[in-house]
């Protein structure tokens, strides 16, 4: 799709069209001039500009791709803020009440809306493949555990398939980063989704004929790892090559909320899938699954996305990556909180089996409701990222510090189904936190560097899951699984209120009370600090 060159055609003269003819009330405006400048502010934007079609590329980025994503301030586009010399239009809208273009000048270049994103052609196609793919993925989970199970009727050994699943993750994470940021996007998610599927169809293969044994699944389960130490960060950074700064956050929100519904699903068919015909077919379904996701990736237009041009192979650019966060509040301090929620917070699978065995004595159809309960809390905490902007860092902290004190609570629920309900509360705010934390770190990183950043996110948040599951589970065993979802919560919730006080005082900032805040104001909120210096790029993010 054509786009006007920078500097050149640009949409800012309709805006300032529009802005003189709604000044009506200045006796200097010709009303006939008016007139025709608000008709012209009216009509459809021009044919090659972004918004004259379905989709909706950032002009700014395909402009000037060498911009795209440099700022880490959180601050406006350019392309969609309006100039400060365009004077502010009366209350309640235009004359005639019309309300007032956008200030690109494009009708589908307007943020906002739960499915923003879903406008993007390239995106919709990742979308929809996704759809099918985590729920072969959640099949495929399912079928692995019970195959386990059935094979050696350990538990342990169950517990062993996830470790080798995710202890490529914890070792190998950076390097996953790094490979990220070296290839094309877009040709690396096909090599390893299609490596994925290869995978799952040997698995499949293997039980089908009665073959396999748990040390095929402990290679098969470690041979995933390995693929998904490349994948989640590659995955991770495509997002904003698909769409762009503007609706990044609400992408991100809605991969959550697709994930969660394919949580919901792919349990389900597993189980009964299981049932009718055995855990190889589920395997082989999950493996056809891949197919729609690498379709999607093909089907896509690549003059439509904003590629990331490949780093070259050098020495030392992990720890350039790792230098880089750490000279950065904005990416550090988020970071380490994600590595304490990731780590202690959510540790369910050991807490959600102790609670329903150990202290409610309910059979398995509750413990499943249980693990519902938190999906539909997920997906709502999903969707409701989605509607939201670009997040702030007060958000982020306020979402984990949320998540901690609710399990807190949640350790002393009194019946079990008080404490189905405050799993969905934290459902809701877990996947705040993660969706934040997530468009946060994008959204803050420049281009080049955020396949590093994203492998160092995935490092924290997923990899600590072989050093906190095994503490977790021997404080659930010795001492129940109330004090253990309660030394989680804690965790949480001091963490979240730590690295709040950091963020606050690196960026003279404070927490006001006001008990009678009057007609629009807050009785919570965040004020520079009495003397503070100017405001600085990490007080906006916060």
């Amino acid at each position: 799709m054509a786009v006007a060159p920078r500097g050149e055609n640009t949409v800012t003269p309709p805006v300032a069209a529009s802005a003189a003819a709604i000044r009506t009330d200045d006796p200097t405006t010709d009303p006939a001039t008016a007139g025709a400048a608000a008709a012209d502010a009216q009509a459809p934007a021009p044919t090659g500009l972004p918004g004259s079609g379905d989709d909706d590329p950032d002009e700014r980025t395909a402009a000037d791709p060498a911009a795209q994503g440099r700022t880490r301030s959180f601050r406006p586009s350019p392309a969609t803020t309006v100039p400060a010399t365009i004077p502010r239009p009366p209350a309640g809208g235009t004359p005639g009440n019309r309300p007032l273009p956008s200030p690109t000048g494009a009708r589908f270049t307007r943020p906002g809306g739960m499915f923003s994103s879903l406008r993007v052609r390239n995106y919709r196609y990742y979308f929809a493949g996704q759809v099918v793919s985590n729920t072969g993925t959640w099949m495929q989970r399912i079928a692995q555990d019970w195959l386990v199970l059935s094979l050696t009727g350990s538990p342990l050994a169950v517990g062993i398939t996830t470790a080798m699943q995710f202890l490529p993750m914890l070792l190998l994470g950076l390097f996953g980063g790094v490979l990220a940021d070296r290839m094309p996007k877009r040709r690396l998610l096909i090599y390893t989704q299609g490596a994925m599927g290869l995978l799952a169809a040997g698995l499949a293969v293997l039980t089908v004929g009665g073959a396999v044994t748990p040390y095929y699944v402990y290679a098969f389960a470690l041979l995933l790892g390995l693929v998904t130490v490349v994948d989640n960060p590659t995955r991770q950074a495509f997002v904003s090559e698909m769409v762009g700064p503007k609706d990044l956050a609400n992408a991100v929100s809605l991969n959550a909320a697709n994930f969660q519904t394919a949580r919901l699903v792919g349990p389900a068919v597993a189980g009964l899938l299981i049932a009718a015909v055995g855990s190889g077919w589920a395997f082989a379904v999950n493996a056809l699954s891949f197919a729609a996701v690498i379709g999607g990736l093909l089907a896509m237009r690549e003059s439509e996305l904003r590629p990331t041009e490949p780093i070259a192979r050098e020495k030392g650019q992990l720890r350039e990556g790792l230098r880089y966060v750490k000279e950065r509040p904005e990416l550090l301090w988020p970071m380490v909180l994600a590595g304490f929620i990731g780590t202690f917070g959510f540790n369910f699978p050991t807490l959600l089996s102790g609670f329903a065995y150990d202290t409610f004595k309910v059979g398995a159809g509750q413990y499943g409701l249980l693990n519902t309960a938190m999906a539909v809390g997920s997906l709502a905490g999903a969707l409701l990222a989605a509607r939201r902007g670009a997040p702030r860092l007060r958000r982020l902290v306020g979402a984990a510090l949320a998540f901690g004190a609710l399990e807190v609570v949640a350790a002393f629920a009194p019946d079990y189904w008080t404490f189905a309900l405050l799993l969905m509360l934290i459902g809701v705010f877990g996947l705040s936190f993660n969706t934040s934390v997530n468009s946060m770190l994008q959204l803050a990183t420049d281009p080049e560097m955020r396949g590093r950043v994203m492998g160092l996110l995935v490092l924290v948040f997923t990899g600590g899951t072989p050093i906190g599951a095994p503490i977790v589970g021997w404080v659930t065993a010795s001492y129940g699984p109330r004090l253990g979802l309660l030394a989680c919560g804690l965790v949480s919730a001091l963490a979240a209120a730590a690295v709040g006080l950091v963020l606050a005082r690196s960026a003279d900032l404070r927490v006001r009370f006001d008990l009678h805040p009057g007609r629009g104001g807050r009785v919570v909120a965040v004020v520079p600090r009495a003397g503070a210096a100017r405001t600085s790029e990490l007080a906006t993010a916060c």
